[in-house]
């Protein structure tokens, strides 16, 4: 009886396995394609986020300075 109910389990185990580790791929996967639109996205808006940090910056030391 024993051998029967590892031989049913013994397949859904390597299944699940098989399971995780294309879960791990497709998240490595959704990660490197966030991270290259993100870095073109930088890329794209450069000199704006230069401006935009640079007035935040501004309003900072006069805040500071008040």
């Amino acid at each position: 009886m024993r051998t029967f109910v590892e031989s049913i389990l013994a397949p859904l185990a390597r299944r699940r396995s098989r399971k995780k580790g294309q879960t791990l791929v497709e998240y490595a996967l959704i990660l490197a394609v966030l991270a290259i639109v993100m870095i073109a996205v930088f890329r794209l808006l450069d000199t704006q986020l230069v401006v935009i940090f640079s007035a935040i910056t501004g309003l900072l030391d006069t805040a500071q300075s008040s």
